[in-house]
């Protein structure tokens, strides 16, 4: 069927909003009709051609929407359903079925990378076609910046009908991340401290999850004046302009004088890492979730890791399984505890480069595309 996507030609050139050609789904295939998409950190690093992800392509991965058609062989899914996209796992390797360790790790699937990053299917065949060519698709199994989009009953998630459909999508990636960082991958608990480097969409979510996990110390760190404002509102104790700071660790450590539980770091800086690191107490834990450099050495050295008993690990979706997060998070959501509406600003579809540059000023904190 014909459908309008946001079309990247190139590394170089704006996105365009182009009719192209979805396939009709396939046995285990759903296709939801898109109501709003977020702007994700990696759509911009994929369309920066840093990757080997084919061009011309289709991006997005942070959709919702309503499910339109399903194929033969799915069964979770009805048409009428409302539904978040996220990545997409096997369910058959040993991080999917508890093989690995004591629960699904589906963050972490041996196939993340073909089902996910490849430019299409995991048999090579494109989702969506341009002017009779294949387009680099089925980004995260979704490919969401278009109208429609083919996933699977894997990544998606069935969510409320009553809930503001059009801002959901960021659930599906950024805002679990960083929320998952605080609640999975590093479980903070009551009494924790805690350092954020920086205060953007995956920064924020992880400062709402330490309020909700009862954090005694979150410390921010975000170079944007309105943005460390916004992280104190939304439960930091402390927000620092590292750019004005001369010594950051000093300045954690006289908060907390015996270093900080974790840190978790989204902003791939490496002033920002060492700062990390360097604030954190015995046993502590730095969490990596920002896109760094490819040339980022990793902080701190052998032998001070070692007589601390510190550790580095790097966290993929924040250690989350969708089908239980993403209503998680809407619970919280529902509740007020969680409101990640405060970081959505709303953009028309055909808008999406005003929205990429909004992004790259600091106006726009989490770009949603809607469309018409």
């Amino acid at each position: 069927m014909d459908v309008t996507a946001a079309l990247a030609v190139d590394a170089h050139t704006p996105f365009a909003l182009q009719t192209v050609q979805l396939d009709e789904p396939r046995a285990d295939e759903v296709r939801v009709r898109v109501h709003g998409v977020g702007i994700c950190h990696t759509d911009l690093v994929m369309k920066s051609g840093i990757t080997a992800f084919p061009f011309p392509a289709v991006l997005g991965h942070e959709g919702a929407g309503v499910v339109e058609a399903i194929g033969s062989a799915v069964s979770e899914f009805r048409v009428g359903d409302h539904v978040v996209m996220s990545f997409l796992s096997c369910g058959e390797c040993r991080h999917c079925t508890r093989a690995a360790c004591s629960a699904d790790a589906p963050a972490y699937c041996q196939n993340l990378m073909t089902l996910n990053y490849s430019g299409g299917r995991a048999d090579g065949s494109a989702t969506l076609h341009h002017a009779g060519r294949p387009l680099g698709s089925h980004f995260f199994a979704q490919s969401s910046f278009a109208t429609h989009a083919l996933a699977h009953e894997r990544n998606l998630v069935r969510v409320p009908e009553d809930l503001p459909l059009d801002i959901l999508g960021p659930l599906g990636c950024g805002i679990q991340t960083g929320a998952g960082a605080v609640m999975r991958s590093l479980d903070l608990g009551p009494e924790s401290s805690l350092l954020i480097a920086g205060a953007g969409a995956v920064g924020l979510s992880a400062v709402m999850a330490a309020k909700l996990r009862g954090c005694r110390h979150v410390v921010v760190l975000e170079p944007t004046a309105s943005r460390r404002a916004l992280a104190l509102e939304l439960g930091a104790t402390c927000a620092l302009d590292p750019q004005a700071t001369q010594d950051i660790a000093g300045e954690i450590l006289a908060i907390e004088p015996r270093g900080l539980d974790a840190a978790l770091d989204t902003s791939g800086d490496p002033r920002a890492l060492e700062a990390c690191l360097a604030s954190l107490a015995v046993r502590g834990v730095l969490g990596l979730v920002g896109s760094a450099a490819a040339d980022t050495p990793v902080p701190g050295h052998v032998n001070g890791l070692m007589s601390r008993g510190q550790s580095i690990r790097g966290i993929i979706e924040g250690d989350s399984d969708p089908k239980r997060f993403i209503p998680e998070l809407l619970a919280h959501y529902r509740a007020g505890d969680f409101p990640f509406d405060k970081l959505v600003s709303k953009y028309a579809f055909a808008d999406i480069n005003r929205a990429v540059e909004d992004l790259a000023s600091g106006i726009a904190i989490k770009a949603v595309l809607v469309m018409a």
